[in-house]
């Protein structure tokens, strides 16, 4: 088996950080050792096949994005990336694991829904992966099938208070599941917005001439997150149920998840970079030769941006940083521009909903470390160490200990990342920095003041320096135990 020893960097933890060189040994971390030991009269980097030089730089845990949509049917299209390219892109981030969605459908049986995604990613993925279960019909042999996910891997599934007629659970429906979950251990995740509510609005919107993507966001109105995510503690509470909220993007959702969790209840919440960054301000200002005001449409997803105004994006960093929230995926749903988003030209409840971030999600984190937001220790917990505790991997990934999987990132915080699509003096696209299968960049312009230097995904160098050296297929799936973080 290759071994392989990392020297000279600083490891960073969840906890701490400390000097220390560290041991691969085929496909999993053999050691961590004080820089320049001679271990058992051995030289070890005279004897180990590859050295990899971290001076200056940080060694962390392998990011995992707990919450992707590779290949997504979705609003008469699909998600862009399939799991080879999403996870291509994951990889050049500093990402070795993600966990993506099966999807059962209406009239589906959950066994179906999972054996389809399976073949979808099967020999197809750069970097390991694993699956949540989307129940979008529940009813009785769904219900009935639950139990037998944990026997899969598959240790949480998500519900959608929102999306009527496509993925939607009424409140019936969820208590159920939820009574389900309680007596499995499996993780309700909860899509939190109220959607019967929120397809009147947009029906009103609509009806008053006002179609542009900017009032995606209007129509979906925090009011109505908040109360979704209400809604969905109350309804844990009642069962006795653990409960996980996606993509919380309104402070008073945060609220919500607060006082629940201060009350000792088992809730949990995840944001995404485009809550910590992005505001309905700037998509309404968004304009392009090309696209006019339609330029908004790359930012409409769901839950929508929120006002910089009211403050919904430094209240997100407050949250991270006491812990009302867990944790940082993506959503990384992508959709082109064009053939994709621009079938909502008039109507914005016909854009397909959906940001790559993918590829950018441990940058977009690490500025975060730059300007004050969080610690290094934060960082890592955030996008590493958390997600592998919520998701039942702890051990496996998320640390860099002895007998974890050699998943290492080496991050130079002296390196920059510019973030975008580069483009010719007439605004005409001159090539592509990132990797996502798309069109375009929902980042355009950002700056980082870092950057992922090399990527180790279970032993192998996947990325080195910017150059792909990975393969389809070198990722596993990962069958996961149940939640590790429930108190």
């Amino acid at each position: 088996m290759a071994t392989t020893l990392i020297t000279g960097g600083t490891v960073v933890s969840a906890t701490g950080r400390s000097r220390a060189d560290v041991l691969l040994d085929g496909e999993r971390i053999a050691a961590l050792i004080e820089p320049g030991s001679v271990l058992l009269g051995t030289d070890l980097a005279s004897s180990v096949d590859t050295v990899v030089d971290a001076t200056g730089k940080y060694v962390i845990p392998g990011g995992i994005d707990a919450h992707t949509h590779m290949e997504l049917p979705f609003g008469g299209t699909a998600a862009s990336d399939t799991f080879e390219t999403g996870t291509r892109a994951a990889a050049h981030g500093g990402t070795t694991s993600i966990i993506d969605f099966a999807v059962q459908k209406y009239g589906e049986r959950i066994q179906d829904g999972l054996a389809a995604w399976h073949e979808k990613a099967a020999g197809e993925c750069a970097i390991d992966y694993g699956f949540h279960q989307i129940i979008g019909g529940v009813d009785a042999d769904a219900l009935a099938a639950m139990p037998g996910l944990i026997d899969e891997g598959i240790s949480s599934f998500k519900l959608f208070m929102a999306y009527p007629g496509v993925f939607y659970s009424d409140d019936a429906q969820i208590l159920r599941a939820m009574q389900v979950a309680r007596d499995t251990g499996l993780l309700t995740m909860m899509h939190a917005e109220n959607g019967p509510v929120i397809d009147v609005l947009a029906e009103q919107l609509v009806a008053e001439g006002k179609t542009d993507p900017y009032f995606h966001g209007i129509a979906r109105a925090w009011e109505m997150e908040e109360e979704a995510t209400h809604r969905a503690i109350m309804l844990a509470k009642l069962t006795g149920a653990p409960l996980y909220v996606v993509h919380v993007s309104a402070k008073q959702a945060v609220e919500q998840l607060a006082t629940a969790r201060d009350a000792g209840q088992n809730v949990f919440g995840e944001t995404c970079p485009q809550y910590l960054y992005l505001s309905l301000e700037e998509q309404l200002g968004a304009k392009s030769a090309e696209w006019g005001a339609f330029e908004g449409a790359k930012w409409v997803c769901s839950t929508p941006l929120r006002s910089h105004e009211h403050g919904h994006q430094d209240a997100m960093w407050q949250a991270l940083r006491t812990n009302d929230v867990q944790m940082v995926s993506t959503d990384h749903c992508p959709f082109c521009m064009k053939g994709q988003k621009d079938l909502g030209l008039g109507d914005f409840r016909k854009i397909p909903n959906g940001i790559g971030s993918v590829e950018h999600r441990m940058d977009l984190m690490y500025q975060g470390v730059v300007t004050g937001q969080l610690t290094l220790e934060r960082w890592v917990e955030l996008t590493s160490t958390t997600p592998a505790r919520m998701f039942g991997l702890a051990g496996r990934k998320g640390v860099i200990a002895p007998g974890a999987d050699a998943d290492v990132v080496v991050y130079d915080p002296n390196g920059h990342t510019t973030i975008g699509m580069p483009v010719d003096a007439e605004g005409n696209p001159t090539g592509r920095v990132h990797h996502m299968n798309m069109d375009h960049s929902a980042w355009e312009g950002f700056e980082v003041d870092g950057r992922v230097d090399t990527v180790i995904s279970r032993g192998r160098i996947v990325v080195d320096g910017g150059e792909y050296l990975g393969r389809k297929g070198d990722g596993r799936f990962l069958k996961r135990e149940l939640s590790q973080y429930l108190t």
